[in-house]
């Protein structure tokens, strides 16, 4: 049976992105993995053991859905920012414009390569977290939902940076003046409830605060937010920021010269 032309389309694009992280796998894989293993001997071992516990939960169990979610933040937007900026920079992104190809397939192409990316490295994590930690799975509906909705997320943000990006150090700005922020002030940490008012306040205008903990919520049953109001949240950012790549794209805005 002959595929569709769009669908074969999809799928290069698609193979072509988990051919690429896959390739460079020392690179893609296991710095995430050492990264949260400091994580978790430093504040989970060594500092959680004075903590103690966080809403009646051992403070290294309470950290660990946070750490997981933040590496699935960060190699979902890296994903797709390294890579379309890559095809910016070396000019063949025009081959894929000219195409014959819808521009939403083109987009939808690259957002799953990030949430494979996002959702392996998550598994990797996962694992590293099994060592330190005695994690279950609360929700496993809720725990994959939150998964799968935060990395196109984030692979979406990252198209948007690659789209503006005009040469290499545009593509680290916003991972390293909005993303690290907002993911250490967004409750991977802690417990909002700790925060005085004003700051508790203050930190529900953090998109990842409602990540973090929805997360939290699939895999251990607590959160500092309410569920509904997370998935709604995720829900209202997924569309902007799609309809805005998908507007970019059209336009050919930092494409097209």
């Amino acid at each position: 049976m002959t595929k569709h032309p769009i669908l074969i389309a999809f799928n290069t694009i698609v193979i072509k992105e988990i051919s690429r992280f896959m390739r460079i796998w020392v690179q893609t894989l296991v710095p995430p993995a050492i990264s949260m293993t400091l994580y978790f001997v430093i504040f989970g071992s060594l500092i959680g053991s004075r903590i103690g516990k966080m809403d009646g939960i051992d403070y290294i169990n309470y950290i660990a859905p946070g750490i997981i979610m933040m590496s699935i933040i960060n190699n979902a937007y890296a994903n797709v920012v390294s890579s379309f900026f890559g095809a910016k920079f070396q000019n063949h992104i025009e081959e894929m414009l000219v195409a014959p190809i819808p521009n939403i397939i083109i987009l939808l192409g690259y957002v799953v390569g990030g949430v494979i990316r996002g959702f392996m490295v998550g598994i990797v994590v996962t694992v590293v977290a099994m060592c330190f930690t005695t994690l279950s799975v609360h929700s496993w509906p809720i725990t994959i939902a939150v998964v799968v909705m935060t990395s196109i997320l984030f692979s979406l943000g990252g198209m948007i940076n690659a789209i503006f990006a005009k040469k290499f150090d545009d593509i680290s700005i916003i991972p390293t003046f909005v993303l690290t922020p907002l993911i250490y002030l967004g409750g991977v940490f802690y417990s909002i409830n700790l925060l005085p008012d004003i700051w508790q306040t203050v930190s529900s205008f953090n998109p990842i605060l409602y990540m973090v903990n929805a997360f939290r919520y699939g895999m251990l049953g607590v959160s500092d937010i309410n569920i509904s109001t997370a998935f709604a949240i995720l829900t209202i950012f997924t569309t902007i920021l799609f309809a805005i790549s998908l507007y970019l794209l059209n336009k050919g805005i930092g494409i097209k010269n």
